[in-house]
């Protein structure tokens, strides 16, 4: 692998404080590097500026159109005819020798089958079930934590109250429940990031994960009435119950990471947008009934996860440029989520923004996140049960980032907390 193409070489100093010296026909957004150091968003705006539709000729994933308005963004996820999603959702390629079937990397009538057995776990009446359970936790989390002290809110907070509901949903050990965060995790790190060295430790780590669910999919499938976890459904469901290993496999590691790495790194990502905007966070403390409007906002504002694949199935004219068939497409929500002519003062953090749920972050169409409304429940209970309990989450640090261009995260985020 040649230099030029090595997602893991350094960011350049020119590239981090001066981006518009940078030329367009430059601009590779995917490495890590512009992730870590949170110095994407200029490169964004000029696109969305200069070259909205814009084509990156090299990289390490190979060559790749960025989508990175919030209207082209949306014809992109709404027209699954023209651009299939079949083969993988981020920009990497799947291994060969790896293949993780999902129904999110399916396009119809086998995606809206599979998504159609797991849906009734994020159904109304079960979340109205579950709102005790997840308010009982987010008590129980809270009330554990030091005062005036400094601890790192990603491990104490937000890894442990998404891993305790993953286990819920899944019916998995409580015991366990570790595990769940270590394997999406592995399921989305870089290389040589620090977690995995090789594809193959990912393959291996990954494996471990498949026995673990075999051995419960086995007791599931068999009990004389199904349960009503995610593991049952699948194991009971028409379209899901005669699945190859690698497609439960896949689909698990899709459900794994779509209610792990989304809430945990919103409910991260809320606390570091109230310390960045102190008016704000007056305004919510001098009026909770603001929650739910924004938890939409620290949705938009985090963005949790930056892109979504899609491969064009024909020739397609979009921007002004003509997307080819069997071109990599990338939608860009996270630069669709700061699109000025969609979303008024679109860089700006408003807890009371009018239309706040008018945000890219769930996606649309029939890959639209099923589990929206229960990602907006937890983190609307944990600033609930935050503004009993304290006077405020004060970030005492700067964060650590996730190095990636598709989970858009923190691995670290040292706060202090004051009580009331």
């Amino acid at each position: 692998m040649s230099e030029a193409l090595d997602i893991n070489r350094p960011v350049s100093e020119q590239e981090l404080s001066e981006p518009h010296t940078i030329p367009l026909k430059d601009f590779d957004i995917s490495r890590p590097g512009f992730w870590t150091a949170n110095a994407f968003w200029p490169y964004f705006e000029r696109m969305r500026t200069e070259d909205p539709v814009h084509w990156c000729p090299d990289s390490e994933f190979g060559p790749y159109w960025s989508v990175t308005k919030f209207d082209d963004i949306k014809f992109v996820d709404t027209h699954p005819e023209l651009f299939s999603s079949e083969g993988g959702i981020t920009l990497g390629d799947q291994e060969e020798d790896f293949e993780l079937p999902m129904f999110i990397a399916m396009d119809p009538p086998k995606h809206d089958d599979q998504r159609k057995v797991v849906t009734p776990v994020v159904a109304p009446q079960n979340l109205a079930k579950m709102e005790s359970i997840i308010r009982s936790r987010v008590c129980t989390i809270l009330d554990s934590l030091p005062l005036n002290e400094e601890f790192d809110w990603v491990e104490k907070v937000s890894i442990e109250l998404t891993t305790q509901m993953l286990a819920t949903l899944f019916d998995f050990p409580f015991e366990d429940r570790a595990k769940l965060t270590h394997w999406s995790d592995v399921a989305t790190a870089g290389v040589g990031q620090g977690l995995i060295d090789s594809q193959e430790e990912r393959q291996a780590i990954l494996l471990e994960c498949l026995t673990y669910f075999t051995k419960l999919w086995n007791e599931r499938i068999n009990a004389e009435v199904p349960g009503n976890d995610l593991i049952s459904m699948l194991a009971h469901g028409e379209s899901t119950k005669n699945m190859q290993p690698m497609e439960y496999l896949g689909n698990l590691i899709l459900l794994i990471v779509g209610g792990n790495d989304t809430t945990r790194n919103s409910i991260s990502g809320g606390v570091l947008a109230l310390n960045e905007n102190p008016d704000e966070y007056e305004k919510l403390r001098n009026n909770p009934q603001l929650i739910p409007n924004m938890v939409s906002e620290i949705i938009r504002w985090q963005t949790p996860l930056a892109h979504m694949r899609r491969i064009a199935m024909e020739d397609v004219e979009l921007g002004g440029k003509t997307i080819k068939a069997g071109d990599k497409v990338i939608m860009w929500y996270v630069s669709g989520n700061r699109d000025e002519q969609a979303i008024e003062n679109a860089n700006a953090f408003l807890i009371d923004r009018p239309k706040a749920r008018q945000h890219l972050s769930f996606g649309f169409g029939i890959h639209r996140c099923m589990g929206n409304r229960l990602a907006e429940m937890q983190l609307r209970i944990v600033w609930e049960e935050i503004l009993k309990r304290f006077s405020k989450v004060e970030v005492v640090g700067e964060p650590d980032r996730v190095a990636s261009s598709f989970v858009k995260g923190y691995l670290r985020l040292p706060v202090k907390l004051h009580a009331l």
